[in-house]
């Protein structure tokens, strides 16, 4: 009796050690704010001023590029489709996205001016490329650029596993990981790794989710082709194999018990 009441007890131990607390699961906490009772309402609490982060286009990008003016659509010869250059990404949202791929020289091949340099510039900054060669042929032009391949990878512990992609270049990592369903429950938020192309090499980084000064870090906002990796808690193992089986090991063992007793 007191061997089954024994493992009774370390089976209550196990399951009370794969609790998780509060403090390993609440992102961006701030101090102790998770011990406070009490929060104050209608006022600002903290503020930040995060790093500005201007996306600069590198090779294999996709842009899209629209030309707008004053000149006449037939003599427009900017916005015909170029069969050679123009990459064609599928459907997405019922509408067709399509780009200019930039080379390995960093380079798009545009029409009538040939081949522009845009590897190494924000959006904005192609933009403004773009539209001062445009000038030389068209009245008045109005360029837009956007990015169309901005991709993140999430794995490990969220919601859903796979590739995103985000539209807008100013996203920032908690977004991204919304995008992704969400975290598990037993996600470890305070040591997720980045694996960053930067230069033409893969850099690797560590990032604490439940810490609130994450918002002042350079890595809040992700990276195209960022590979993020969201890890177990230690407290998986338990949760997903003692647990589930744990009425079943309490059973098998009172059969075992009353075996032995019935010998005895």
């Amino acid at each position: 009796m007191c061997k089954y009441l024994t493992f009774i007890g370390i089976g209550v131990l196990l399951i009370v050690s794969s609790c998780v607390p509060n403090r390993k699961t609440v992102l961006l906490q701030y101090e102790d704010e998770l011990e406070q009772e009490n929060y104050p309402t209608d006022t600002t609490l903290r503020s930040y001023k995060p790093d500005r982060f201007d996306y600069r286009i590198q090779p294999e990008d996709v842009l899209s590029v629209k030309v707008l003016s004053l000149t006449r659509e037939e003599y427009d010869f900017f916005n015909e489709t170029n069969d050679t250059n123009l990459v064609n990404q599928g459907q997405q949202g019922g509408i067709v996205l399509s780009g200019y791929l930039v080379d390995y020289n960093g380079e798009i091949e545009f029409p009538v001016v040939n081949k522009i340099k845009v590897a190494g510039l924000t959006i904005h900054e192609a933009q403004k490329l773009i539209q001062s060669k445009a000038m030389d042929f068209l009245k008045e032009p109005v360029v837009r650029v956007r990015l169309l391949n901005f991709r993140v990878t999430l794995l490990g512990e969220v919601a859903q596993e796979g590739v995103i992609s985000v539209f807008n270049n100013r996203t920032n990592i908690i977004e991204a990981v919304g995008l992704a369903g969400g975290l598990d429950d037993l996600a470890d938020r305070s040591k997720v790794k980045i694996l960053r192309h930067e230069n033409g090499t893969v850099n690797v980084y560590y990032i604490n989710l439940l810490d609130e000064d994450l918002v002042n870090s350079p890595y809040y906002y992700v990276h195209n082709n960022d590979v993020i990796i969201v890890p177990p808690l230690k407290q998986k193992p338990f949760r997903q194999y003692l647990t589930q089986n744990f009425t079943l090991v309490i059973s098998t063992l009172s059969l075992l018990f009353l075996t032995i007793n019935l010998f005895n």
